[in-house]
């Protein structure tokens, strides 16, 4: 595993949010994955609420794009950190700290999110 797989797991996420399809965005969480949302104080602790939290988020459009990156692999978990942008399609921007932090699934050979926090910068 190198760093550009890692960093091609949020064009995975960035293309699906911009499916405008919730459902589309939760599949990339693991059943237990925790989710601390930029738009709102509510920690995410299920696939529901994350994909509640989704269903708000992807109304507004948003386009993410990534300002800085820091990836760590250990093994199979893999952790990406740094500042990223949001775009919406009212003209509006939203700038925030990320976490991913991702498990490698052995049986299908791919990685699924099991933490993502998300802070608007203060």
């Amino acid at each position: 595993t190198n760093n550009n797989t890692i960093l091609n797991l949020f064009e995975r996420w960035n293309h699906a949010i911009q499916t405008h399809d919730p459902d589309e965005v939760v599949k990339l969480y693991d059943k237990n994955a925790i989710l601390l949302p930029t738009l709102s104080g509510q920690v995410r602790h299920t696939h529901d609420e994350i994909k509640e939290y989704f269903i708000h988020f992807l109304s507004k459009k948003p386009v993410g794009s990534i300002n800085e990156f820091n990836i760590r692999i250990f093994g199979n978990i893999a952790i990406n950190s740094g500042i990223y942008t949001f775009a919406f399609e009212d003209g509006s921007l939203a700038q925030a700290r990320f976490t991913y932090v991702y498990k490698k699934i052995e049986e299908i050979n791919d990685w699924i999110i099991v933490e993502h926090h998300s802070s608007l910068l203060p």
